[in-house]
């Protein structure tokens, strides 16, 4: 007899009530193991559900729109094998069934969500029954306020550095919503909120700027105009860069690195690489270079935390490397870990594993998580130099832009040399221009002559 095996959500970061934004497969539909079933979407990722197994899908639990969190029953599948699933399985939580069971059924998102009161964190489920959540009164009020909202909404409210207390809700019974958290943070960033983030009371913040209202214009009465809704990544990435951009003081460096020899040396590697698939950008090279700086450097390795007197520099003594990649969806920021630890062909690798995921919209949480400095490279684009916005709560970013070649003199004459562009973000409170100069003028003598790398 055939077993119908239950696919759920499996674990997917630190997320919860996460949107199902398309549905892959429909009843009747035969799927094969790691066949993706559903895509769902995250405050900075998309990311697919797979099938553990091999089947036919006999019942779909889910539709687009609805909000799932990890255990929350996707499908079922019915299997002509019998499903083997190890306690160390992380591609997906099976529970398998049998159809005539009589057993408690497994709750869909539609039951799972209460009316008012958002759910307590689902229990992992263990491989004999699954625990539908417990709804819980108002188990994510925090003490001594009045404010509704639901764990995710209150994860989402910390990131931006929101009180929770201090937003109006408009969902059901005055419930705070997604939206509210960022409606607030525009309202602020205009003048128009009178509350101020909180940890702006710590930054210099956004207190008493007295801005204008944003203007609201008919647009369509100049002419013909077509509306486009943001996605959910930009809607998000939008807040986090509007805050960061206005709660740390920026400075920009600029410089720029003789990088003739270096190119030349990518190249002939790159030829020599070819039979083996990898091939070696300059980012690979500006990884290596910013690694070897953040070590002469670990205030450019640091965050900033605490308030007042409390504040303090947390020194890191891991090197991970963000480095944005442009996507269809919109930028994000994967993160390379231990680049102290890998050599150029590894880095190279990694980054363009990293990339197409990203364009893929394939990206885990953990994958954006944990970097210590950003790289924003537009060389393949063009540009002389810009401002990178700094990725709190990293303390500087480097932005790169278009080699150029330029008439250098070399003592005795003008000789053409490629000239990279670097443009160095910092935080002022952490960094002042003598360390950033010094910086960049070490980095620089590096991406001249890569052998000091390994001094």
């Amino acid at each position: 007899m055939s077993d119908i095996v239950d696919i759920l959500v499996p674990a997917i970061g630190d997320f919860t009530d996460v949107p199902i934004i398309d549905v892959l497969v429909k009843v009747g539909d035969e799927v094969k193991v790691e066949d993706s079933l559903i895509t769902v979407e995250s405050d900075k990722a998309t990311m697919d559900v797979p099938s553990p197994v091999a089947g036919v899908i006999s019942e779909l639990r889910v539709k687009v729109g609805d909000k799932i969190s990890e255990g929350v029953l996707v499908a079922r599948v019915k299997v002509s094998n019998p499903i083997k699933i190890g306690a160390g399985d992380t591609a997906a939580l099976v529970e398998k069934s049998v159809e005539t069971s009589a057993e408690t059924p497994v709750k869909t998102p539609a039951e799972t969500a209460p009316a008012v009161a958002a759910p307590a964190p689902i229990p992992a489920p263990t491989p004999t029954a699954i625990a539908a959540p417990a709804p819980s009164a108002e188990s994510s009020a925090t003490p001594g306020t009045h404010a509704h909202a639901s764990p995710s909404v209150r994860a989402f409210a910390r990131t931006l550095g929101v009180d929770v207390a201090k937003v109006s809700g408009t969902g059901l019974k005055g419930r705070i919503t997604q939206a509210d958290v960022e409606a607030f943070v525009k309202g602020v960033m205009t003048g128009a909120g009178s509350a101020a983030v909180a940890s702006g009371q710590t930054s210099g913040g956004l207190n008493g700027l007295n801005l204008l209202p944003w203007p609201t214009v008919d647009f369509a009465k100049f002419g013909a105009i077509e509306l486009r809704p943001l996605s959910r990544i930009k809607k998000i990435s939008g807040a986090n860069l509007a805050r960061n951009w206005a709660m740390i003081p920026h400075v920009t460096q600029f410089d720029e690195a003789d990088i003739t020899d270096l190119e030349a040396f990518r190249v002939a590697t790159n030829k020599e690489l070819e039979k083996s698939g990898v091939k070696l950008t300059m980012l690979a090279f500006l990884i290596k270079a910013v690694v070897s700086a953040l070590k002469k450097f670990p205030d450019f390795n640091a965050s900033l935390e605490g308030r007042g007197d409390e504040q303090r520099l947390v020194l890191k003594q891991y090197f991970h490397i963000g480095f944005a990649a442009d996507t269809p969806n919109g930028l994000m920021v994967p993160v390379l870990r231990d680049a102290d630890k890998k050599g150029l062909a590894d880095i190279a690798r990694e980054m363009g594993a990293l990339a197409q995921k990203a364009r893929d919209g394939k990206l885990g949480s953990a994958d954006m998580q944990g970097g210590c400095f950003s790289i924003s490279s537009l060389g393949g684009i063009g540009g002389t130099a810009f401002t990178p916005i700094i990725n709190a709560p990293e303390v500087a970013i480097l932005g790169v832009s278009k080699t150029q070649t330029k008439p250098v003199w070399d003592g005795a004459a003008f000789v053409p040399r490629q000239m990279l562009p670097l443009s160095l973000s910092y935080d002022h409170r952490v960094i002042d221009g003598a360390a950033a100069a010094r910086f960049t003028s070490y980095l620089s003598a590096l991406l001249v002559d890569m052998r000091k790398v390994l001094l």
